[in-house]
Formats: structure tokens, C-alpha cells, sequence
């Protein structure tokens, strides 16, 4: 069944939303993870392999637009719609390799959403609905780190004889998808740090062409999450169509503000289905293994551990969906989606080492799956954002602490 059928198609069903919707979504991406069992996605990431199959399948009932405009092709529903599809990829199996897979289609354009013209949504976002093109996102740079204002990459207008272009120069790091994409969402410098007012000025944020001849995409090879590719990607004079820049020129930092928080929350809610995915296994293991002529799970040293890891998980869990129900509303929600990406992050992370744990050697081994899961629990809780710089943001916004950075 295709999102649009789910729910008629028009903004008055997708403003309806509710419980019965979101049964409905999970009930959906659940039919649609079963065709993926756990050996397709170990057999993603033992090859390395973006997961085509599962993303197509995707794409084609049209998810990947769950919270674009319908009158761009999307379905017009919010971020809590989108943080219970995300989940439930997760928790099928498919960890943060099924999530990332899809993870900048349902979030990433928003700032074409905000601050596009009518004429680039129309020609951005109905291709990146239907999966005939794959995004990437370019901020992070090697000597900038999280401190985004210090990016280096150069922007230069120039004019040429098919209109004025933007020549880029420079290079970004931890760029997920860059192998496959064939758009790039890309932040850089066009004007001088020394000639603004304010550190955030002079950034400008391009959706454009990624034209291998004028871009170098190196893979980096990492502990986890392979079947999702992360990479070093240098521009040497690319050329981006001024019609590419999405917004007022220098007003980039504040458009991309637009994306963090619903990252935030996604990220959570995807953290959250990692760890049930792995205490889900650990349980049916526990509940099978017998030793000493009983089953391990009969044991409190095995049951207590698995139950705090899934309690903890529901606790993210409703800190994500109070964050959802804010941003959807329009709030302010800045404290609630860090926070429910921090404990999201930390509980999966511990339920998944949980899960090794109660499984012993079998924890370890590949064909049980919970070993991927824990490689894959290491992503949400560095990216987008680490733990520290949250903790950071949480004692200065909340408890009205000085600002540490």
C-alpha cells in the first residue's frame, strides 16, 4: 500500500493524523521490513553494500516523501508520522543501515521546504520523493568539527555564458551516501569570515548536480553501519547554477537550523527501534538457551538487565514523541529533541551491549545479529551531535549555566 492511499492523499487526511495513523504507518513498515529479514542487512554490511532493494521498495510506495508537501508528491504529514516510520525500519533489523538509507530523504530537505522557491520545490522535490535521485548533506569539515561557522569550503560567484555559477573549493567529512547520491545538499563560505557582522553570516546553502568530474568521493572505513557508505568528498571547482541556491545568499547557517531538530528526533526514534531490534533477540535467545536444565532468562542476572534496557528505551521513547508533537505543533522544542536524542542514543547503546552480554559467545557471533547492532549503536550517539555538546546545550538552556563553548 502507497502513504498516499493510507491516507487519501490530500492536506486535510495528513493534518487529521492521530493513533489510528500511526498504527496504520507502523503496521505498513512492517509489512514492508518483513521482505528484509536479518540476513539481507548482514549481507549488506558484510559487503558493504547500500541496501537498493529496501530503498526501492521504499521509494516506490512513496514513503520517502512522508513529511515533504503533498503538493509536491509528499504526504504532508510531520515529524511524529515520520519518527514512527523511522522506528519501526530500526527496530525490524534493519538498525541505522535501514535508517540511513532513507534518513536524509525524510528530513534533509527541509530548508528547500522553508526557504525554496516555489519554482526549486517543484523541481528539488518530487524526484528525491519518488527515489529517481539520492541526496547527501555536506556541512561537517575535518578542521571545523561541530563548529559549523568555521567552515572553509568557498563559494565563488562568477558569471559565465550559461548564467552566473558558483565555483566550489574545499572539502567536507562524515558525508553519509556521498557513493550513491547524485544531489548534494551542500553548506559553504561566500563571503569572507572577516567581512561579516556575525559569525554566523556568509554561509550559503546549495542544492546541486554531484558532478563526480569536479568532486573526489573518498570512502572512510569505520567500525559499523557499512552497508550505509561515510565519506571524505573534496570539491575542486564545482560549478553550481546560481538558480541552486536555496534562499538569501549568507543566510545559510539559519536555514539549516530548519533540519536539526527534526534530525534530532529521528535520530532518537531510530536509536529507540536499534535497541528493541537487540533486546528482541537477547529475549528469544534467553527464552531458548537452556543451561543447567533451565532457561538462561529464567535467571534474574539475565531477565533484570534486559528489563531495564527496555524500559529505558520506552523512556526515550516518549521524550521523542513529546519533542515530535512539539515541532509539529510549531513550538519550541530545542531542549526536548536534544534530549530525547541523547537518551535514545545512550539507551541503545546500553541495550545493545545488553544483548551481547546475555547472549555470551553467541552475543559475538555475526549470524546472531546482535553484534551489527552493536557497531551500528555507536552511530546515534556520536552523530549528529555527541553526547557532550548536548549536555552542554542542556546545562546552559535549562539550568541557566554559563555557556561553556
Amino acid at each position: 500500500m502507497s502513504i498516499r492511499k493510507l491516507h487519501g492523499g490530500t492536506d486535510a487526511a495528513a493534518a487529521a493524523g492521530g493513533a489510528g495513523m500511526n498504527a496504520e504507518i507502523k503496521a505498513e513498515m512492517e509489512r514492508i521490513c518483513a521482505g528484509f529479514g536479518d540476513d539481507y542487512w548482514l549481507a549488506c554490511d558484510q559487503a558493504a553494500r547500500f541496501p537498493e532493494e529496501f530503498y526501492r521498495a521504499i521509494a516506490d510506495a512513496g514513503w520517502l516523501g512522508i513529511a515533504l508537501p503533498v503538493g509536491y508528491g509528499g504526504a504532508g504529514l510531520g515529524i511524529t508520522e515520520a519518527a514512527v516510520m523511522m522506528r519501526t525500519i530500526a527496530q525490524s533489523g534493519a538498525g541505522m543501515s535501514g535508517a540511513s538509507a532513507i534518513h536524509m530523504n525524510i528530513f534533509g530537505l527541509q530548508p528547500v521546504v522553508v526557504y525554496g522557491t516555489d519554482a526549486q520545490k517543484a523541481r528539488m522535490l518530487p524526484p528525491l520523493i519518488r527515489g529517481e535521485t539520492k541526496a547527501c548533506f555536506a556541512v561537517t569539515e575535518p578542521d571545523a568539527g561541530l563548529n559549523t561557522t568555521e567552515i572553509k569550503t568557498r563559494a565563488e560567484r562568477h558569471s559565465g555564458p550559461h548564467g552566473d555559477v558558483y565555483r566550489i573549493t574545499g572539502q567536507k567529512i562524515w558525508i553519509s551516501t556521498a557513493q550513491v547520491a547524485n544531489k548534494i545538499l551542500l553548506l559553504a563560505r561566500t563571503t569572507p569570515r572577516e567581512g561579516c557582522k556575525s559569525k554566523t553570516d556568509g554561509l550559503s546553502l546549495f542544492y546541486t548536480d554531484l558532478d563526480r568530474s569536479k568532486v573526489e568521493v573518498r570512502l572512510i572505513h569505520k567500525h559499523g553501519r557499512h552497508a550505509v557508505d561515510s565519506n571524505m568528498v573534496y570539491f575542486d571547482g564545482l560549478e553550481v547554477p546560481a538558480a541552486d541556491l536555496i534562499g538569501a545568499e549568507g543566510a545559510g547557517f539559519r536555514q539549516i537550523l530548519s533540519g536539526m531538530n527534526p534530525e534530532r528526533i529521528l535520530m532518537a526514534s531510530e536509536a529507540v527501534g536499534l535497541g528493541h531490534a537487540a533486546v528482541t533477540r537477547a529475549a528469544k535467545y534467553a527464552r531458548e538457551r537452556v543451561v543447567f536444565g533451565r532457561p538462561i532468562g529464567q535467571n534474574q542476572g539475565i531477565q533484570h538487565p534486559l528489563a531495564k534496557a527496555w524500559m529505558h528505551l520506552e523512556a526515550a521513547a516518549m521524550m521523542a514523541e513529546k519533542a515530535a508533537h512539539l515541532y509539529d505543533s510549531g513550538a519550541e522544542c530545542g531542549l526536548e529533541a536534544n534530549t530525547a536524542k541523547y537518551l535514545g542514543a545512550e539507551a541503545a547503546y546500553t541495550a545493545c551491549e545488553t544483548a551481547v552480554m546475555s547472549m555470551g559467545g553467541m552475543g559475538y557471533a555475526a549470524e546472531y545479529h546482535v553484534e551489527r547492532l552493536l557497531r551500528e549503536s555507536l552511530v546515534p550517539r556520536i552523530a549528529p551531535i555527541t553526547p557532550h555538546m548536548i549536555l552542554n546545550f542542556v546545562a546552559e538552556k535549562a539550568l541557566g549555566l554559563p555557556k561553556s563553548y
